[in-house]
């Protein structure tokens, strides 16, 4: 009788922290992210996947960050600064009263940012220093996070000119700061020492809640899935900084800009125009800045998802002005020479799931099995087309990740009452099942499939419609704002949750 260990098997929920309930207008890392592990743990789950934990920029997409390695600000807990006195009761007299269903961005910038302005001011008051609760450790700890984090000082003082020049993009700022140099760098530094701080202080109090949290899911032995964007945005430190790295004019404008060719999700394609990468540079420095980027999102969770895999092979550069991405064409990248360096440095059996949705061909299929990382499978692609396809679950690979729909899907609810009949004839049959408890089917489906992971949107869970999806790709407002109750995760919802992961094994 063979004695070869199963894999673990990885069952959970994909939501944001953006989506927990709470006070103030967004979900953040406070009680309600500690509840949400707790009803993981008493759900038979073991596993929490987030979008991108990346400070957002203009339109609040967590894949357009102004930064690859500091963390969102909008989800620092309120109460964590209350119970340290950096924040007191006078400091809510104005707060404005929120949809509680839905994230309102435009007045909670407003609100947040005022917020954790107040919080520094008291934290950077040296008069101030001996009354807080407990100063010394907090001080500490900021001195060593602002020590070790190396990425931290270009991150404060973009953030700092950024505000300087009235939220202008880098690429529009002064001339001395438009094309950095360290002399430059130290100047603008002392002049915008405090508004550094500022920024040095918020990415320290979100990596501290976030470790916190992090740390108490895998003491409940649930692993945290994170996720990068393959691409950054133009406006971020990292192109600002590290300008050399991409594909820029002398102006710093992009040459080309990324996007995909027409798909699923849009007939003329979706411009993305971020800058692309100069892998040949890249590869000059054997891939310095990537690796650090992997393994500082390796601290933030166990397991990362890295999308649009397929732009390690080739990606799809559209001329820079386009209207939309119809006239790009495939330019390669060193995909096997990148990961070959990634497993030299962190070891094999990379924790990286590899986002190969969209157009895939056979070059990509062989580099994500080449280095054994197991791609996607998305039920409701299975039904919508009418031929045996990929996305079936009998035709699943035990390495892969099974899920109902994504974030840039429309809730399975919502997909059903709206696709062809053809695609519900399909599933129909498929289940042998009338279609009534559509969300649950295709959970059941996940579950019992033979994937290694099994991960569906908490929507999907609480078979809410179409008025709770995440996102719509090219679709530029409404996005990124849907948020729970409480109350939606009772423990009759437990009760299912865990009687299905034991049915199946999970």
């Amino acid at each position: 009788m063979s004695t070869t260990k199963k894999p673990k098997k990885y069952t959970g929920i994909l939501l944001h922290p953006t989506c927990f309930p709470g006070p103030y207008g967004i979900g953040d890392l406070g009680q309600s992210a500690y509840d949400f592990i707790d009803f993981l743990q008493r759900s038979g789950l073991n596993t929490w996947q987030v979008l991108p934990l990346g400070h957002t920029g203009f339109g609040n997409s967590p894949y357009q960050p102004f930064s690859a390695f500091a963390g969102q600000p909008l989800i620092i807990d309120v109460d964590h600064l209350r119970e340290m006195d950096l924040l007191l009761p006078e400091d809510f007299e104005d707060m404005p009263t929120w949809n509680p269903e839905q994230v309102s961005y435009g007045e909670l910038i407003e609100f947040k940012t005022g917020i954790l302005h107040k919080a520094f001011e008291r934290f950077y008051d040296k008069d101030y220093e001996d009354k807080l609760t407990s100063s010394q450790e907090l001080m500490a700890q900021y001195d060593d996070f602002c020590q070790y984090s190396l990425w931290l000082d270009d991150y404060a003082l973009f953030m700092a000119a950024k505000d300087y020049h009235n939220g202008l993009p880098w690429y529009m700022w002064t001339k001395s700061l438009k094309k950095p140099t360290d002399a430059s760098k130290k100047r603008w530094s002392k002049k915008l020492a405090k508004e550094m701080e500022y920024y040095k202080f918020i990415q320290f109090l979100f990596y501290y809640e976030w470790m916190a949290l992090k740390n108490y899911a895998n003491t409940k032995n649930i692993s945290i899935i994170g996720d990068i964007p393959i691409f950054m945005a133009w406006d971020s430190v990292d192109v600002w900084a590290n300008q050399e790295l991409f594909l820029l004019d002398e102006d710093g404008y992009p040459t080309v800009v990324a996007g995909v060719p027409p798909d699923y999700f849009s007939e003329t394609g979706q411009l993305w125009g971020n800058p692309l990468y100069n892998w040949k540079k890249h590869t000059e420095t054997r891939y310095e800045w990537w690796i650090n980027r992997i393994k500082q999102q390796l601290t933030l969770s166990d397991f990362i998802r890295i999308d649009h895999f397929r732009g390690f092979d080739k990606f799809w550069a559209v001329p820079y002005g386009s209207e939309n991405a119809i006239n790009g064409k495939w330019l390669s990248a060193p995909g096997v020479n990148f990961f070959t360096q990634l497993e030299a440095t962190l070891g094999y059996n990379l924790p990286i799931i590899a986002e190969d949705l969209g157009e895939i061909d056979d070059s990509v299929v062989e580099l994500r099995d080449k280095f054994g990382l197991p791609g996607m499978k998305v039920l409701q692609f299975a039904f919508e087309n009418p031929e045996e396809n990929d996305f079936l679950p009998h035709n699943f690979v035990r390495n892969c990740v099974c899920y109902t729909g994504t974030h840039d899907n429309d809730t399975t609810r919502g997909w059903y009452n709206n696709c062809y009949e053809a695609s519900k004839d399909k599933l129909r049959r498929y289940f042998s099942t009338d279609g009534y408890d559509i969300c649950w089917i295709l959970i059941r489906a996940c579950f019992g499939s033979v994937a290694n992971m099994a991960i569906v949107p908490l929507q999907d869970v609480l078979s809410l419609d179409s008025w709770a999806r995440f996102n719509t790709p090219g679709v530029s407002e409404g996005n990124w704002s849907w948020r729970y109750k409480q109350e939606a995760l009772d423990h009759n919802l437990e009760a299912r949750l865990y009687e299905t992961c034991k049915m199946y094994g999970r």
